[in-house]
C-alpha cells in the first residue's frame, strides 16, 4: 500500500478505503465515493468557518502560527519590512520576486501614472452625505470603477488583468484620501507625481495650503512598513472573499469591492479600533490589573490578543512594537501607550493567556500608532484596505491562472422539514391559471 494514503473503514457497511494524501490533505471529493449505498450521495465534510478546510493552492504567503512565522513568496516578514517599500512587496505577491533596480523603476512609473482619478469619478464622491463612512465610500467607489472601465471583464485575458491590477493598487489610497477630505468637507487634492507612495497618500489626506506637501520622512516609512505588513494574510474573510466572488468571473473592481465589504467587519479590518474602545474603557494604567481580573472571570474580552491562526506572538506585532518607538518620537507618545504596555506586560506573565495561547496581534499596536499619526478611528479599516487591495489581486491573478478552480460553491447539511404538503383549509388559496 502507498506510504502518501489514509485508510478509511466505514463502520455503517465494513467497508475500506484507501484515500491518497497529498500536501498533508485529502481531495474532499475522494470522499464521495463512500456510501452506504447506491442511492446516498456520498460523505461529505461539515467544517463551519473553513476551520479545517483549504480551498485553493498557493504560493503567495506561507504562516506557521505555532512557530509565528509570515512569509511572502519566501521571504520572512521582518526581513521585508527592513529593507523593501511596500511598491517592491507589492510587485513580489504579483510577480513571485522582488524587483531589480529597473524593474523597481518602471513598476512606480506604472503605478503613479495611474493615481488620478476620473472627474465623473470624483463627482461621484461628492453624493455621499457627509458623515458617510470612509470604509462604505471606498468599497461603493470601487464598485463603481467597474462602469468606468468596462474592459476590466475580460478576466481571461492577462495583459487586462495587469491593467486592473496596475489601476487599482494606484488608485485605492486617492480614493481613501478623498474618502477621508469629504468626511472634513475639505477640497479634494490631487495626487503628487513627485511623492513616493505613502508620502503621496499623505499629501491627498493633510495638505492644505501650503505650495507643496513634504511628510515627515518617519511617518512616512512607518506608513509604507505598516502596509508591508497588512499587504496579505492567506486566506483569511476577506481574500476569500476576493476569490469567491472571482470565481464568477466578476471584475476585479466589483471583487475588490466584496473584499472591502468582508473587511470591513469588526471582526476582520476594525479589530485595531476595538483595542482603542478598550483601551479608553481602561483609562489609567493602574486600572489594568482590575480589567485583567475582569476579563478572566469572562466579563469582557481582551482585544488585540489571540488570532485565528497564530498562537504564538504575531510576528507583524513585534515590527509594529518598533514602529511605535519611532512614530512617538516624532508625535509624542499617545497616552494609551501606557496602558497597552502594561496590559501586554501583565498578560505575558499570565498562566490564564500564556496556557490560551493568547499573544498581542497586529491589531494591539496599529491603532495606537495611526492615532498618533493623525488618523481618526473611521479610517483604520481603510489603512488596512488599501494595502491589502495588493495582496486580493494576487490572489485573484494567481485563481485566474488555476485550472483546478471552478465557481465557488461549497455544500449543506440541510436539517429543515421534510416533504411538506399545504393544508389548503388554513387559508385562502390562489389557484393558477390553467390554459
Amino acid at each position: 500500500m502507498p506510504e502518501n494514503t489514509l485508510t478509511v473503514v466505514d463502520n455503517r457497511t465494513n467497508k475500506t478505503y484507501t484515500l491518497p494524501v497529498e500536501n498533508g490533505t485529502i481531495r474532499a471529493m475522494d470522499l464521495r465515493q463512500i456510501k452506504t449505498g447506491p442511492e446516498d450521495f456520498g460523505l461529505m465534510t461539515y467544517d463551519p468557518a473553513f476551520m479545517n478546510t483549504a480551498s485553493c493552492k498557493s504560493s503567495i504567503t506561507f504562516i506557521d502560527g505555532e512557530r509565528g512565522i509570515l512569509r511572502y513568496r519566501g521571504y520572512n516578514i521582518e526581513e521585508l519590512a527592513e529593507n523593501c517599500t511596500f511598491l517592491q512587496v507589492a510587485y513580489l505577491l504579483l510577480f513571485g520576486e522582488l524587483p531589480d533596480d529597473k524593474q523597481s523603476k518602471e513598476w512606480v512609473k506604472q503605478i503613479t501614472h495611474h493615481t488620478m482619478l476620473h472627474e465623473t469619478t470624483k463627482e461621484f464622491m461628492t453624493r455621499f452625505r457627509y458623515d458617510a463612512h470612509p470604509m462604505g465610500v471606498l468599497a461603493s467607489t470601487v464598485a463603481a470603477l467597474s462602469t468606468v472601465y468596462p474592459e476590466a471583464k475580460k478576466v481571461r485575458d492577462r495583459d487586462t488583468r495587469m491593467h486592473q491590477i496596475i489601476r487599482l493598487i494606484a488608485k485605492v489610497p486617492t480614493i481613501a484620501a478623498y474618502s477621508y477630505r469629504h468626511s472634513l468637507g475639505f477640497p479634494y487634492v490631487y495626487p503628487d507625481n513627485d511623492l513616493s507612495y505613502p508620502e503621496n497618500f499623505m499629501n491627498m489626506l493633510w495638505k492644505m495650503v501650503e505650495p507643496k506637501y513634504v511628510a515627515n520622512p518617519v511617518l512616512a516609512r512607518a506608513l509604507d512598513i505598516l502596509f508591508i505588513l497588512h499587504a496579505d494574510h492567506e486566506q483569511n474573510c476577506s481574500a476569500n472573499t476576493m476569490r469567491c466572488a472571482g470565481s464568477s468571473e466578476a471584475d476585479p473592481y466589483l471583487a475588490v469591492a466584496a473584499a472591502c465589504a468582508a473587511l470591513s467587519g469588526p471582526l476582520h479590518g476594525g479589530a485595531n479600533e476595538a483595542v482603542l474602545t478598550m483601551l479608553a474603557e481602561i483609562g489609567n494604567k493602574d486600572n489594568v490589573p482590575a480589567y485583567i481580573k475582569r476579563t478572566k472571570e469572562g466579563h469582557g474580552k481582551l482585544m488585540g490578543f489571540g488570532h485565528r491562526v497564530y498562537k504564538n506572538y504575531d510576528p507583524r506585532a513585534r515590527i509594529i512594537k518598533h514602529i511605535a518607538d519611532q512614530v512617538f518620537q516624532v508625535t509624542g507618545k499617545n497616552p494609551k501607550l501606557e496602558i497597552a504596555l502594561e496590559l501586554e506586560r501583565i498578560a505575558l506573565e499570565d498562566e490564564y493567556f500564556i496556557s490560551r495561547k493568547l499573544y498581542p496581534n497586529v491589531d494591539f499596536y496599529s491603532g495606537i500608532i495611526y492615532q498618533a499619526m493623525g488618523f481618526k478611528p473611521e479610517m483604520f479599516t481603510v489603512l488596512f484596505a488599501i494595502p491589502r487591495v495588493a495582496g486580493w489581486l494576487a490572489q485573484w491573478n494567481e485563481l485566474m491562472e488555476d485550472k483546478e478552480q471552478k465557481i465557488s460553491r461549497p455544500r449543506q447539511v440541510y436539517v429543515g422539514q421534510e416533504l411538506r404538503k399545504i393544508d389548503t383549509s388554513r387559508f385562502s388559496v390562489v389557484k393558477a391559471m390553467s390554459r
